[in-house]
């Protein structure tokens, strides 16, 4: 069976051989890039030369790119730990023409990969192509069957970084792991049994603000494959947690928890070890690339999700700081991949553990007010959700997370109008500011123990 450090290797190796040229992965957090909060594909460093407003000294190139989905329209936080397939953090592997080779090599050289390389059986491979695609349609059929070459639109097949920028038409490959080779129903269906593993962008549009579609003046290749899934499909396994890639962290946590871990059932400590283990991923390559947790950008998202994540911790027995712990095991296994890792170790352990501690802090009172509200309403209003928000730094997510735990609602939209209130009074005591000092007259909230844990230690 292959190892994970195999099937990337075998990936640049074999784009190597076609005159790629192997680059580094970009940093995680998007410096210098006001429309992206983090890096959430691999084109994202790419991104000039498809504006063609910047250049490169290769035509071709092939990489792993670290990537976060935790917010905007790619996300998939919620995903996490009740399917097999979401993470928050990934890698994607990647080639690349600038203006050099087009659909016909992309397709080619995919298959050629996955079935001459890596042996996958050409029974179990579905291609879906753009709804008006038929130049790519019919470069599959010099492959597949028409029975497994699909149409779809642009939901599934017209790929794009975000509300503006490079984008286009696409073909993704799926992987058929039923029984019976009998998934085509499932293909974009988000069932596990049919994965998508592979998606190759023809990239020839730039969307302006206004959402017009203009023509870039050379068309390119951006083709992403999730090396998570493609490393559970070569490994035979059926979900990514199941791989070599997390086994190393999930066995760490049940060692320490004394849980048993199950992959096949939603369990509450299997879905708690996946959670835990996804997200400490996130917060380690996020904080080694310059990221802290926060208040606000950036660091408002990685709260989150370390908050998550302890609560998590906390329904399979944690009441102390274990994230931090996890840290090392990371590093073991992917330090001498992204170095940067291993470098930021400490710095990493230190973050976590100190923004760990700062919310078992108010968790357990949070909780109890939790239970109470439930208790008296049945429900979480508007107001009790920002209360939550800003007294005991519950993010909405994780008061909508416990809320479901429970089975009750919570009111989103009375949430979001306090919250909206609340930046309305900050803007206003940014306007009263006294004249000569930094004091607001009107400070606004923030959620209590939120920074202090780690100011002074030179880490932001």
């Amino acid at each position: 069976m292959l190892t994970s450090r195999e099937i990337r290797r075998q990936f640049l190796d074999f784009f190597e051989q076609k005159q790629h040229r192997i680059v580094e992965s970009a940093p995680v957090v998007a410096h210098g890039d006001p429309t992206l909060m983090f890096i959430n594909a691999g084109m994202n460093q790419f991104k000039d030369v498809f504006l063609g407003t910047g250049t490169r000294d290769y035509s071709r190139a092939v990489d792993t790119q670290k990537c976060i989905r935790v917010s905007g329209k790619h996300n998939d936080l919620e995903e996490v730990g009740y399917d097999t397939y979401h993470h928050t953090f990934f890698e994607m592997l990647g080639n690349w023409s600038f203006g050099d080779y087009y659909k016909r090599e992309a397709i080619d050289w995919s298959w050629e990969l996955l079935t001459g390389v890596w042996k996958l059986d050409p029974e179990r491979i579905h291609a879906t192509v753009y709804r008006t695609d038929d130049e790519a349609y019919d470069m599959w059929k010099d492959h597949l069957p028409e029975s497994r070459i699909h149409r779809f639109d642009e939901k599934d097949n017209f790929w794009e970084m975000g509300a503006t920028g490079p984008c286009g038409p696409c073909s993704e490959l799926h992987y058929d792991r039923t029984p019976d080779k009998n998934g085509a129903s499932l293909v974009n269906a988000d069932d596990p049994r049919v994965i998508e593993i592979w998606n190759l962008v023809f990239m020839q549009y730039n969307r302006l603000e206004n959402g017009d579609l203009q023509s870039l003046s050379t068309t390119h290749v951006d083709t992403g494959m999730g090396f998570e899934r493609i490393t559970a499909v070569l490994q035979g396994v059926n979900s990514n947690y199941d791989t070599d890639v997390f086994q190393p962290i999930i066995s760490r946590i049940a060692k320490l928890s004394g849980k048993s871990y199950s992959s096949e059932t939603n369990d509450e400590a299997s879905v708690a070890m996946r959670v835990m283990a996804d997200h400490v991923r996130t917060l380690a390559f996020a904080i080694a690339d310059g990221a802290i947790p926060g208040n606000t950008g950036q660091g408002y998202v990685l709260r989150r999700v370390l908050r998550r994540a302890s609560r998590y911790a906390r329904n399979i027995g944690f009441t102390t700081p274990v994230l931090c712990d996890l840290v090392a095991i990371l590093v073991e296994s992917m330090g001498d991949v992204f170095p940067e890792i291993a470098e930021q170790q400490h710095t990493i352990e230190r973050i976590v553990k100190a923004e760990e501690e700062s919310f078992l802090l108010t968790l357990e009172n949070g909780l109890k007010r939790i239970e109470e509200m439930i208790e008296a309403e049945g429900q979480i209003s508007g107001a009790n959700a920002f209360l939550l928000y800003d007294t005991f730094g519950f993010p909405f997510d994780l008061t909508a997370l416990i809320a479901r735990e429970r089975g009750i609602e919570v009111d989103e939209e009375g949430f979001n109008e306090h919250m909206q209130a609340q930046k309305e009074r900050s803007r206003s005591a940014q306007k009263d500011q006294l004249p000569g000092t930094n004091r607001n007259l009107h400070a606004s909230r923030t959620p209590r123990n939120s920074d202090s844990a780690y100011r002074g230690t030179g880490d932001g």
